[in-house]
C-alpha cells in the first residue's frame, strides 16, 4: 500500500510540473519485456503487487514479502534481511567513453543500443554493478541486464530532507524453499516518462527482467 501511494503522489507531482514526452521524438527501445507480455503468470502476479505497471493487474492482491534497506548513499543502496542480500551501485556516465548516436537533436542509442533513463538526453548516471546473495549463495547478475540502463532510481528525498528509496527487494515461495523467487526492482523517475525495472532471480540464478517505460508519460 505504501509503495502503491507513493506511485500516485510521484504520477501527480509529475502531471503538475507539466512534464511530457516530446510527440515527434522517436523511440527505439524494445517493449518485449513489458510486464504485460510476461508468459510466465505466477511471476507476473507476484510482479504486479509492487510495480506501477501492475496496477490494473491485481489491486485487490496482498504484497508478497520484502527486505529491509540496511544502508544507501548518493551511489549506492544496500537490502539485507540476513537471508538476502543485495547492493546496487551507480556510477558517473562519461560520455566519452560511449558511442552516442542521434536521430536529429534526441539521443536514441548508446553504444549501438536503445536505452532506457533520460531518453533522449545524455544521462547523468549508469548502473555499476548488482550484487545479490541468496542464502549464503553469490547470484551472477550479467551485466547485459542493466547496461541499458541509466539514471537508476536509488534514493529520494522526503518531506523533511531524510533520503528514502523507491527501490524494493522483494520474494516469494514456500515452506521448503521461502526465498525460490527473489525481485529486485528499480523506479527511474526522471519527467520524461521514465521506466521501471524488475530483475528476477529463481532457485538461486538470475531468470529474466522486466522493463516497461513510459510510466509517468502525461
Amino acid at each position: 500500500m505504501y509503495m502503491r501511494f507513493v506511485f500516485c503522489a510521484i504520477l501527480l507531482s509529475l502531471s503538475t510540473a507539466g512534464f511530457a514526452q516530446d510527440d515527434d521524438m522517436p523511440d527505439f527501445r524494445s517493449k518485449r519485456d513489458n510486464l504485460l507480455k510476461m508468459q510466465e503468470k505466477d511471476l507476473q502476479a507476484d510482479i504486479a503487487t509492487f510495480t506501477m505497471a501492475g496496477i490494473d493487474i491485481s489491486n485487490a492482491r496482498p504484497p508478497i514479502a520484502s527486505v529491509p534497506v540496511q544502508d544507501f548513499g548518493d551511489d549506492f543502496l544496500t537490502f539485507d534481511s540476513g537471508s538476502i542480500r543485495v547492493t546496487i551501485k551507480s556510477a558517473p556516465f562519461t560520455v566519452g567513453k560511449h558511442k552516442m548516436q542521434y536521430v536529429d537533436k534526441y539521443l536514441v542509442r548508446i553504444d549501438m543500443k536503445p536505452y532506457f533513463g533520460s531518453y533522449s538526453k545524455v544521462p547523468k548516471k549508469y548502473i555499476q554493478s548488482i550484487n545479490v546473495v541468496v542464502d549464503g549463495d553469490t547470484v551472477a547478475i550479467p551485466a547485459a541486464a542493466y547496461a541499458d540502463l541509466y539514471e537508476p532510481g536509488l534514493t529520494y528525498a522526503g518531506k523533511g530532507g531524510e533520503s528514502r528509496s523507491l527501490a524494493g527487494v522483494y520474494y516469494s515461495g514456500n515452506k521448503q524453499s521461502p526465498y525460490r523467487t527473489v525481485y529486485i526492482y528499480l523506479l527511474c523517475n526522471d519527467g520524461l516518462g521514465g521506466y521501471e525495472v524488475t530483475w528476477v532471480i529463481q532457485d538461486k540464478k538470475y531468470l529474466r527482467r522486466v522493463v516497461d517505460a513510459g510510466i509517468l508519460k502525461n
